[in-house]
Protein backbone atom coordinates (compact mmCIF):
# COMPACT_ATOMS: atom_id res chain seq x y z
CA UNK A 1 0.00 0.00 0.00
CA UNK A 2 1.40 3.57 -0.69
CA UNK A 3 2.72 5.88 2.19
CA UNK A 4 0.49 8.88 2.20
CA UNK A 5 3.88 10.85 1.27
CA UNK A 6 4.85 12.48 -1.85
CA UNK A 7 8.39 11.97 -3.17
CA UNK A 8 10.05 14.50 -1.42
CA UNK A 9 9.68 12.23 1.93
CA UNK A 10 6.62 15.03 3.14
CA UNK A 11 3.11 14.18 4.24
CA UNK A 12 1.07 14.27 1.12
CA UNK A 13 -2.01 16.83 1.23
CA UNK A 14 -5.58 15.18 0.98
CA UNK A 15 -6.83 18.72 0.45
CA UNK A 16 -6.81 20.69 -2.51
CA UNK A 17 -6.92 24.87 -2.37
CA UNK A 18 -9.82 26.13 -4.69
CA UNK A 19 -8.81 27.26 -7.58
CA UNK A 20 -10.41 30.66 -8.54
CA UNK A 21 -13.19 30.35 -11.79
CA UNK A 22 -13.28 33.32 -13.96
CA UNK A 23 -16.08 32.25 -16.82
CA UNK A 24 -15.50 34.33 -20.26
CA UNK A 25 -18.65 36.09 -21.75
CA UNK A 26 -19.70 34.04 -24.56
CA UNK A 27 -22.57 34.76 -26.82
CA UNK A 28 -25.04 32.14 -28.55
CA UNK A 29 -28.40 30.64 -28.26
CA UNK A 30 -27.84 28.73 -24.93
CA UNK A 31 -26.47 31.97 -23.39
CA UNK A 32 -29.55 34.20 -24.64
CA UNK A 33 -31.66 31.58 -23.46
CA UNK A 34 -29.67 31.68 -19.84
CA UNK A 35 -30.39 35.34 -19.51
CA UNK A 36 -34.01 34.56 -20.49
CA UNK A 37 -34.37 32.10 -17.50
CA UNK A 38 -32.81 34.18 -15.40
CA UNK A 39 -35.01 37.21 -15.86
CA UNK A 40 -37.59 35.09 -15.44
CA UNK A 41 -37.64 33.74 -12.58
CA UNK A 42 -35.66 36.78 -10.98
CA UNK A 43 -38.61 38.75 -11.78
CA UNK A 44 -41.03 36.24 -10.42
CA UNK A 45 -39.39 36.10 -7.01
CA UNK A 46 -38.58 39.83 -6.43
CA UNK A 47 -42.19 40.73 -7.91
CA UNK A 48 -44.90 38.11 -6.61
CA UNK A 49 -45.31 39.75 -3.52
CA UNK A 50 -46.04 42.97 -4.94
CA UNK A 51 -49.04 41.76 -6.85
CA UNK A 52 -52.79 41.89 -5.40
CA UNK A 53 -55.82 39.64 -5.93
CA UNK A 54 -59.26 40.99 -4.77
CA UNK A 55 -60.51 38.60 -2.53
CA UNK A 56 -63.41 40.95 -1.08
CA UNK A 57 -63.15 42.40 2.18
CA UNK A 58 -62.68 39.59 5.00
CA UNK A 59 -59.57 38.42 2.99
CA UNK A 60 -55.57 39.49 2.29
CA UNK A 61 -55.32 40.81 -1.35
CA UNK A 62 -51.88 39.79 -1.58
CA UNK A 63 -51.82 37.21 -4.32
CA UNK A 64 -49.09 34.93 -2.96
CA UNK A 65 -49.05 34.80 0.50
CA UNK A 66 -48.00 32.31 3.36
CA UNK A 67 -50.18 33.72 6.22
CA UNK A 68 -48.58 31.69 9.17
CA UNK A 69 -50.60 34.10 11.91
CA UNK A 70 -53.76 32.69 10.63
CA UNK A 71 -52.69 29.68 9.09
CA UNK A 72 -53.49 30.49 5.61
CA UNK A 73 -51.45 29.50 2.28
CA UNK A 74 -52.96 31.91 -0.31
CA UNK A 75 -52.55 31.90 -4.44
CA UNK A 76 -54.34 33.86 -6.75
CA UNK A 77 -58.30 32.48 -6.03
CA UNK A 78 -56.44 29.41 -3.87
CA UNK A 79 -56.73 29.37 -0.41
CA UNK A 80 -55.66 26.44 1.65
CA UNK A 81 -56.32 25.69 5.26
CA UNK A 82 -54.34 24.24 7.73
CA UNK A 83 -56.14 21.00 7.03
CA UNK A 84 -55.99 20.81 3.38
CA UNK A 85 -52.08 20.35 3.72
CA UNK A 86 -52.18 17.46 1.63
CA UNK A 87 -52.84 20.01 -1.37
CA UNK A 88 -49.09 21.36 -0.79
CA UNK A 89 -47.70 18.11 -0.45
CA UNK A 90 -49.26 16.96 -4.16
CA UNK A 91 -47.18 20.12 -5.10
CA UNK A 92 -44.07 18.97 -3.66
CA UNK A 93 -44.78 15.47 -4.81
CA UNK A 94 -44.74 16.94 -8.38
CA UNK A 95 -42.09 19.20 -8.09
CA UNK A 96 -40.11 15.98 -7.60
CA UNK A 97 -41.67 14.14 -10.61
CA UNK A 98 -40.90 17.21 -12.85
CA UNK A 99 -37.84 16.99 -11.97
CA UNK A 100 -37.25 13.34 -12.83
CA UNK A 101 -39.02 14.22 -15.95
CA UNK A 102 -36.35 17.09 -17.08
CA UNK A 103 -33.61 15.10 -15.64
CA UNK A 104 -34.13 11.72 -17.81
CA UNK A 105 -35.10 14.02 -20.68
CA UNK A 106 -32.55 16.30 -20.87
CA UNK A 107 -29.93 15.66 -18.38
CA UNK A 108 -28.98 18.09 -15.44
CA UNK A 109 -30.91 21.12 -17.60
CA UNK A 110 -32.83 21.99 -13.66
CA UNK A 111 -28.92 22.38 -12.70
CA UNK A 112 -27.71 24.61 -15.44
CA UNK A 113 -30.81 26.93 -15.79
CA UNK A 114 -33.31 27.59 -13.29
CA UNK A 115 -31.35 26.72 -9.97
CA UNK A 116 -31.38 29.25 -7.33
CA UNK A 117 -28.08 28.65 -6.98
CA UNK A 118 -27.30 28.68 -10.58
CA UNK A 119 -29.22 31.79 -11.05
CA UNK A 120 -27.62 33.82 -8.11
CA UNK A 121 -24.58 32.84 -9.40
CA UNK A 122 -25.23 33.92 -13.27
CA UNK A 123 -26.04 37.39 -12.11
CA UNK A 124 -23.12 37.95 -10.04
CA UNK A 125 -20.60 36.54 -12.63
CA UNK A 126 -22.13 39.36 -14.39
CA UNK A 127 -21.44 42.20 -11.77
CA UNK A 128 -18.16 40.31 -12.06
CA UNK A 129 -17.44 41.40 -15.84
CA UNK A 130 -19.17 44.50 -15.19
CA UNK A 131 -16.63 45.41 -12.29
CA UNK A 132 -13.58 43.89 -13.33
CA UNK A 133 -13.88 43.12 -16.76
CA UNK A 134 -13.60 39.95 -18.30
CA UNK A 135 -11.94 36.61 -17.72
CA UNK A 136 -8.05 38.00 -18.82
CA UNK A 137 -8.77 40.85 -16.66
CA UNK A 138 -10.80 39.19 -13.64
CA UNK A 139 -7.42 37.00 -13.60
CA UNK A 140 -5.01 39.67 -14.08
CA UNK A 141 -7.06 41.95 -11.18
CA UNK A 142 -7.06 38.48 -8.90
CA UNK A 143 -3.28 37.77 -9.13
CA UNK A 144 -1.84 41.38 -8.92
CA UNK A 145 -1.18 43.37 -5.94
CA UNK A 146 -3.30 44.84 -3.81
CA UNK A 147 -3.34 48.86 -5.16
CA UNK A 148 -5.85 51.61 -5.23
CA UNK A 149 -7.71 50.39 -7.99
CA UNK A 150 -8.31 46.93 -6.67
CA UNK A 151 -9.29 47.78 -3.09
CA UNK A 152 -11.71 49.99 -5.09
CA UNK A 153 -13.22 47.54 -7.40
CA UNK A 154 -13.26 44.63 -4.79
CA UNK A 155 -15.26 47.30 -2.58
CA UNK A 156 -17.63 48.30 -5.14
CA UNK A 157 -17.90 44.96 -6.43
CA UNK A 158 -18.73 43.72 -2.70
CA UNK A 159 -21.07 46.32 -1.95
CA UNK A 160 -22.58 45.45 -5.18
CA UNK A 161 -22.84 41.81 -3.66
CA UNK A 162 -24.42 42.99 -0.98
CA UNK A 163 -26.84 44.98 -1.69
CA UNK A 164 -28.54 41.83 -4.74
CA UNK A 165 -27.93 39.61 -1.53
CA UNK A 166 -30.00 41.85 1.00
CA UNK A 167 -32.80 42.26 -1.92
CA UNK A 168 -33.09 38.60 -1.84
CA UNK A 169 -33.26 37.42 1.73
CA UNK A 170 -35.47 41.20 1.89
CA UNK A 171 -38.05 39.91 -0.83
CA UNK A 172 -38.46 36.34 0.83
CA UNK A 173 -40.05 37.75 4.37
CA UNK A 174 -42.66 39.99 1.92
CA UNK A 175 -44.17 36.21 1.11
CA UNK A 176 -44.83 35.62 4.96
CA UNK A 177 -46.61 39.40 5.35
CA UNK A 178 -48.46 42.18 3.68
CA UNK A 179 -45.56 43.01 1.21
CA UNK A 180 -46.60 47.41 1.55
CA UNK A 181 -47.23 47.20 5.01
CA UNK A 182 -44.24 44.76 6.04
CA UNK A 183 -41.45 46.94 4.18
CA UNK A 184 -42.78 50.09 5.89
CA UNK A 185 -42.48 48.19 9.31
CA UNK A 186 -39.08 46.85 8.50
CA UNK A 187 -37.63 49.95 7.38
CA UNK A 188 -39.37 52.11 10.56
CA UNK A 189 -38.05 49.39 12.98
CA UNK A 190 -41.50 47.90 14.02
CA UNK A 191 -41.09 44.60 12.24
CA UNK A 192 -40.80 41.66 14.47
CA UNK A 193 -37.31 40.30 15.28
CA UNK A 194 -37.76 37.16 13.46
CA UNK A 195 -37.89 39.14 10.21
CA UNK A 196 -34.60 40.98 10.80
CA UNK A 197 -32.93 37.97 11.47
CA UNK A 198 -34.35 36.10 8.59
CA UNK A 199 -33.37 38.96 6.06
CA UNK A 200 -29.76 38.79 8.02
CA UNK A 201 -29.61 34.87 7.46
CA UNK A 202 -30.41 34.94 3.80
CA UNK A 203 -28.20 38.15 3.56
CA UNK A 204 -25.17 36.52 4.58
CA UNK A 205 -25.59 32.91 2.60
CA UNK A 206 -26.74 34.26 -0.55
CA UNK A 207 -23.50 36.68 -0.29
CA UNK A 208 -21.07 33.97 0.77
CA UNK A 209 -22.71 31.21 -1.66
CA UNK A 210 -23.20 33.04 -4.70
CA UNK A 211 -20.75 35.60 -4.31
CA UNK A 212 -17.62 33.33 -3.31
CA UNK A 213 -18.32 30.26 -3.03
CA UNK A 214 -20.30 29.19 -6.24
CA UNK A 215 -19.35 26.00 -8.54
CA UNK A 216 -18.48 24.67 -4.75
CA UNK A 217 -22.33 24.46 -3.97
CA UNK A 218 -23.05 22.79 -7.34
CA UNK A 219 -19.82 20.43 -6.71
CA UNK A 220 -19.49 19.31 -3.01
CA UNK A 221 -22.55 20.83 -0.73
CA UNK A 222 -25.86 19.89 -3.03
CA UNK A 223 -26.91 16.56 -3.16
CA UNK A 224 -29.03 16.71 -6.44
CA UNK A 225 -26.19 15.59 -8.77
CA UNK A 226 -25.89 12.44 -7.20
CA UNK A 227 -29.34 11.37 -6.93
CA UNK A 228 -29.51 12.91 -10.77
CA UNK A 229 -26.73 10.40 -11.45
CA UNK A 230 -28.56 7.51 -11.06
CA UNK A 231 -31.73 8.95 -13.25
CA UNK A 232 -29.70 9.22 -16.50
CA UNK A 233 -29.42 6.97 -18.38
CA UNK A 234 -27.89 6.34 -22.22
CA UNK A 235 -31.20 7.98 -23.66
CA UNK A 236 -30.84 11.07 -21.74
CA UNK A 237 -29.94 14.23 -23.51
CA UNK A 238 -26.31 15.67 -22.28
CA UNK A 239 -23.35 17.68 -23.28
CA UNK A 240 -21.09 15.46 -24.87
CA UNK A 241 -17.94 15.89 -26.41
CA UNK A 242 -17.45 14.09 -29.44
CA UNK A 243 -13.64 12.79 -29.18
CA UNK A 244 -13.88 10.66 -32.27
CA UNK A 245 -14.61 13.36 -34.27
CA UNK A 246 -12.39 16.30 -32.29
CA UNK A 247 -9.27 13.80 -31.24
CA UNK A 248 -6.29 14.04 -32.29
CA UNK A 249 -6.16 17.52 -31.29
CA UNK A 250 -4.41 20.14 -33.03
CA UNK A 251 -3.92 23.99 -34.20
CA UNK A 252 -5.17 25.03 -37.61
CA UNK A 253 -1.57 25.81 -38.77
CA UNK A 254 -0.74 22.08 -37.85
CA UNK A 255 -3.95 20.86 -39.14
CA UNK A 256 -3.28 22.94 -42.55
CA UNK A 257 0.20 21.34 -42.67
CA UNK A 258 -0.67 17.71 -42.37
CA UNK A 259 -4.48 17.56 -43.87
CA UNK A 260 -6.34 14.38 -42.30
CA UNK A 261 -3.96 13.90 -39.06
CA UNK A 262 -5.58 15.59 -36.35
CA UNK A 263 -9.26 16.03 -35.77
CA UNK A 264 -11.85 19.38 -35.42
CA UNK A 265 -10.59 20.27 -32.13
CA UNK A 266 -8.33 23.14 -32.49
CA UNK A 267 -7.26 23.01 -28.53
CA UNK A 268 -8.07 26.19 -28.17
CA UNK A 269 -9.96 25.83 -24.52
CA UNK A 270 -12.82 28.30 -25.23
CA UNK A 271 -15.25 25.60 -23.47
CA UNK A 272 -13.03 25.69 -20.67
CA UNK A 273 -12.92 29.11 -20.39
CA UNK A 274 -16.63 29.99 -20.49
CA UNK A 275 -17.36 27.17 -18.32
CA UNK A 276 -19.11 28.79 -14.93
CA UNK A 277 -17.61 25.67 -12.34
CA UNK A 278 -14.32 25.18 -14.40
CA UNK A 279 -14.35 22.10 -15.72
CA UNK A 280 -13.16 20.35 -19.07
CA UNK A 281 -15.94 18.85 -21.11
CA UNK A 282 -13.43 17.03 -23.49
CA UNK A 283 -12.46 15.00 -19.95
CA UNK A 284 -15.95 13.21 -20.54
CA UNK A 285 -19.23 13.53 -18.35
CA UNK A 286 -18.40 14.79 -14.79
CA UNK A 287 -19.82 16.20 -11.79
CA UNK A 288 -19.23 19.56 -12.28
CA UNK A 289 -21.20 19.88 -15.75
CA UNK A 290 -23.99 21.37 -14.97
CA UNK A 291 -25.30 21.11 -18.58
CA UNK A 292 -25.68 25.12 -19.06
CA UNK A 293 -24.03 24.32 -22.74
CA UNK A 294 -22.03 27.62 -22.50
CA UNK A 295 -19.30 25.42 -24.00
CA UNK A 296 -21.60 24.33 -26.69
CA UNK A 297 -22.06 28.09 -27.60
CA UNK A 298 -18.45 28.81 -27.62
CA UNK A 299 -17.36 25.87 -29.55
CA UNK A 300 -19.91 26.64 -32.61
CA UNK A 301 -18.30 29.97 -32.55
CA UNK A 302 -15.00 28.85 -32.91
CA UNK A 303 -16.01 26.32 -35.33
CA UNK A 304 -17.89 28.41 -37.30
CA UNK A 305 -14.60 30.96 -37.39
CA UNK A 306 -12.59 27.95 -38.90
CA UNK A 307 -14.57 27.07 -41.02
CA UNK A 308 -15.94 23.64 -39.61
CA UNK A 309 -18.95 22.34 -38.94
CA UNK A 310 -20.70 23.01 -35.82
CA UNK A 311 -22.13 20.35 -33.42
CA UNK A 312 -18.18 18.98 -31.75
CA UNK A 313 -20.00 19.43 -28.47
CA UNK A 314 -23.57 19.15 -28.42
CA UNK A 315 -26.38 17.96 -26.42
CA UNK A 316 -26.32 13.88 -27.33
CA UNK A 317 -27.59 10.90 -25.65
CA UNK A 318 -24.69 8.44 -25.27
CA UNK A 319 -26.86 5.99 -27.36
CA UNK A 320 -26.53 8.94 -30.25
CA UNK A 321 -23.33 8.95 -29.39
CA UNK A 322 -22.17 6.04 -29.96
CA UNK A 323 -24.39 5.33 -33.11
CA UNK A 324 -22.71 8.85 -34.76
CA UNK A 325 -19.39 7.67 -33.91
CA UNK A 326 -20.06 4.04 -35.58
CA UNK A 327 -20.85 6.41 -39.03
CA UNK A 328 -24.67 6.62 -38.37
CA UNK A 329 -27.17 9.64 -37.93
CA UNK A 330 -28.24 10.71 -34.76
CA UNK A 331 -32.01 10.21 -33.75
CA UNK A 332 -34.24 13.39 -33.69
CA UNK A 333 -34.63 14.87 -30.51
CA UNK A 334 -38.19 14.42 -30.46
CA UNK A 335 -37.71 10.66 -30.51
CA UNK A 336 -35.34 10.99 -27.70
CA UNK A 337 -37.70 12.78 -25.55
CA UNK A 338 -40.72 11.24 -26.34
CA UNK A 339 -39.47 7.82 -24.84
CA UNK A 340 -41.50 5.23 -22.59
CA UNK A 341 -39.36 7.19 -19.38
CA UNK A 342 -40.58 10.23 -19.99
CA UNK A 343 -43.55 9.53 -21.01
CA UNK A 344 -44.64 7.63 -18.00
CA UNK A 345 -42.92 10.29 -15.52
CA UNK A 346 -45.51 12.98 -17.46
CA UNK A 347 -48.27 10.61 -17.51
CA UNK A 348 -47.90 10.42 -13.41
CA UNK A 349 -47.15 14.37 -13.16
CA UNK A 350 -50.40 14.78 -15.35
CA UNK A 351 -52.39 12.59 -13.23
CA UNK A 352 -51.62 14.41 -10.07
CA UNK A 353 -52.30 17.72 -11.28
CA UNK A 354 -55.61 16.97 -12.63
CA UNK A 355 -56.47 15.03 -9.69
CA UNK A 356 -55.77 18.30 -7.59
CA UNK A 357 -57.50 20.61 -9.62
CA UNK A 358 -60.66 18.45 -9.81
CA UNK A 359 -60.44 18.20 -5.65
CA UNK A 360 -60.02 22.04 -5.69
CA UNK A 361 -63.01 22.48 -7.95
CA UNK A 362 -65.35 19.66 -6.10
CA UNK A 363 -64.05 21.13 -2.14
CA UNK A 364 -67.03 22.16 -0.44
CA UNK A 365 -66.46 25.68 1.87
CA UNK A 366 -68.08 24.30 4.96
CA UNK A 367 -66.82 21.89 6.97
CA UNK A 368 -68.36 20.08 10.23
CA UNK A 369 -67.03 18.38 13.05
CA UNK A 370 -69.05 17.22 16.05
CA UNK A 371 -67.52 15.83 19.17
CA UNK A 372 -69.77 13.81 21.81
CA UNK A 373 -69.56 15.17 25.30
CA UNK A 374 -68.28 12.49 27.56
CA UNK A 375 -68.97 13.43 31.14
CA UNK A 376 -71.86 12.84 31.67
CA UNK A 377 -72.82 10.75 28.52
CA UNK A 378 -76.43 11.46 28.62
CA UNK A 379 -78.97 13.28 31.22
CA UNK A 380 -82.23 12.21 31.96
CA UNK A 381 -84.82 15.06 32.04
CA UNK A 382 -88.35 15.06 33.93
CA UNK A 383 -90.36 14.39 31.07
CA UNK A 384 -88.24 11.26 30.62
CA UNK A 385 -86.02 12.09 27.09
CA UNK A 386 -82.90 11.71 27.27
CA UNK A 387 -80.50 14.34 26.60
CA UNK A 388 -77.16 14.14 25.12
CA UNK A 389 -74.88 17.05 24.34
CA UNK A 390 -72.64 17.56 21.63
CA UNK A 391 -69.77 20.08 20.38
CA UNK A 392 -70.25 21.34 17.25
CA UNK A 393 -67.50 22.99 14.76
CA UNK A 394 -68.55 24.71 11.70
CA UNK A 395 -65.52 25.90 9.17
CA UNK A 396 -66.41 28.66 7.30
CA UNK A 397 -63.80 28.63 4.76
CA UNK A 398 -65.64 31.73 2.46
CA UNK A 399 -64.24 35.34 2.33
CA UNK A 400 -67.74 36.31 3.64
CA UNK A 401 -70.81 35.37 6.22
CA UNK A 402 -71.96 32.55 5.49
CA UNK A 403 -75.79 31.48 6.40
CA UNK A 404 -76.00 28.20 7.29
CA UNK A 405 -78.26 25.29 8.13
CA UNK A 406 -77.68 22.41 10.34
CA UNK A 407 -79.80 18.94 10.28
CA UNK A 408 -79.83 15.84 11.80
CA UNK A 409 -81.64 12.68 10.47
CA UNK A 410 -81.74 9.05 11.83
CA UNK A 411 -82.72 9.35 14.92
CA UNK A 412 -86.83 9.31 15.38
CA UNK A 413 -88.85 11.89 17.57
CA UNK A 414 -85.68 13.63 18.64
CA UNK A 415 -85.40 17.27 19.27
CA UNK A 416 -82.38 19.43 18.40
CA UNK A 417 -81.71 22.78 19.73
CA UNK A 418 -78.46 25.54 20.60
CA UNK A 419 -77.13 26.50 23.91
CA UNK A 420 -78.37 29.67 23.12
CA UNK A 421 -81.60 28.64 22.28
CA UNK A 422 -84.39 27.05 24.35
CA UNK A 423 -85.97 23.35 24.38
CA UNK A 424 -89.29 24.64 23.77
CA UNK A 425 -88.09 26.09 20.13
CA UNK A 426 -86.35 22.97 19.33
CA UNK A 427 -86.78 20.83 16.04
CA UNK A 428 -84.70 18.53 13.42
CA UNK A 429 -82.54 21.57 12.38
CA UNK A 430 -81.42 25.04 13.60
CA UNK A 431 -79.95 28.07 11.73
CA UNK A 432 -76.86 29.88 12.13
CA UNK A 433 -74.24 32.56 10.66
CA UNK A 434 -70.83 31.82 10.32
CA UNK A 435 -68.19 34.64 10.36
CA UNK A 436 -65.87 35.04 7.23
CA UNK A 437 -62.67 32.54 7.49
CA UNK A 438 -63.64 31.28 10.56
CA UNK A 439 -64.23 28.41 12.56
CA UNK A 440 -67.51 28.44 14.58
CA UNK A 441 -67.68 26.25 17.78
CA UNK A 442 -71.47 25.81 18.90
CA UNK A 443 -72.69 23.44 22.37
CA UNK A 444 -75.73 22.04 20.77
CA UNK A 445 -78.34 19.57 22.98
CA UNK A 446 -79.71 16.66 21.23
CA UNK A 447 -83.19 15.21 23.08
CA UNK A 448 -84.78 11.80 22.24
CA UNK A 449 -87.27 9.49 23.94
CA UNK A 450 -86.03 7.28 26.45
CA UNK A 451 -86.99 4.09 25.04
CA UNK A 452 -84.67 3.35 22.34
CA UNK A 453 -81.11 1.07 22.19
CA UNK A 454 -78.29 1.82 24.39
CA UNK A 455 -76.24 3.24 21.44
CA UNK A 456 -77.92 4.54 18.27
CA UNK A 457 -75.92 6.45 15.10
CA UNK A 458 -77.67 9.50 13.37
CA UNK A 459 -76.25 12.15 11.37
CA UNK A 460 -75.58 15.84 11.33
CA UNK A 461 -75.60 18.07 8.20
CA UNK A 462 -74.76 21.17 7.63
CA UNK A 463 -75.20 23.20 4.47
CA UNK A 464 -75.07 27.13 3.22
CA UNK A 465 -78.37 28.66 2.62
CA UNK A 466 -76.79 31.65 0.61
CA UNK A 467 -76.79 29.96 -3.25
CA UNK A 468 -74.06 27.03 -2.77
CA UNK A 469 -75.98 23.87 -1.34
CA UNK A 470 -72.38 21.83 -0.79
CA UNK A 471 -72.02 20.98 2.73
CA UNK A 472 -70.72 18.33 4.89
CA UNK A 473 -72.23 16.08 7.20
CA UNK A 474 -70.72 13.57 10.51
CA UNK A 475 -72.13 10.36 11.58
CA UNK A 476 -72.14 10.53 15.65
CA UNK A 477 -73.67 8.19 18.73
CA UNK A 478 -76.75 9.15 20.65
CA UNK A 479 -76.35 7.38 24.13
CA UNK A 480 -79.09 6.40 26.43
CA UNK A 481 -79.20 4.60 29.78
CA UNK A 482 -79.12 0.45 29.25
CA UNK A 483 -82.50 -1.66 29.39
CA UNK A 484 -83.51 -2.46 32.53
CA UNK A 485 -81.26 0.77 34.62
Amino acid sequence: MASPEDLTGGPASLYEARKGVYPKKVDGRFRRFKWLVMAVTLAIYYVTPWLRWDRGAYAPDQAVLVDLAHRRFYMFQIEIWPHEFYYVAGLLIMAGIGLFLVTSAVGRAWCGYACPQTVWTDLFQHVDRLIDGDRNAQIRLANGPWTAEKIAKRGLKYAVYLAIAFWTGGAWILYFADAPTLTQDFWTGQAAPVAYGTVAALTATTFVLGGFMREQVCIYMCPWPRIQTAMMDEKSLLVTYKEWRGEPRGSVKKAQAHPGAFGDCIDCNQCVAVCPTGIDIREGPQIGCITCALCIDACDGVMAQVGRPRGLIDYCTLDDAATEKAGGAARPVRQTLLRPRTIVYFSIWCAIGAAMLFSLGQRTRLDLAVQHDRSPLYVQLSDGHIRNSYTLKLRNMETRPRRVEVAMTGLSDAKLWSEDGARENAGQRIQMTLPADSVTRARLFVAAPGAGPARQDFTLMAWGLDGDPRGDSETIQFDRPETGQ
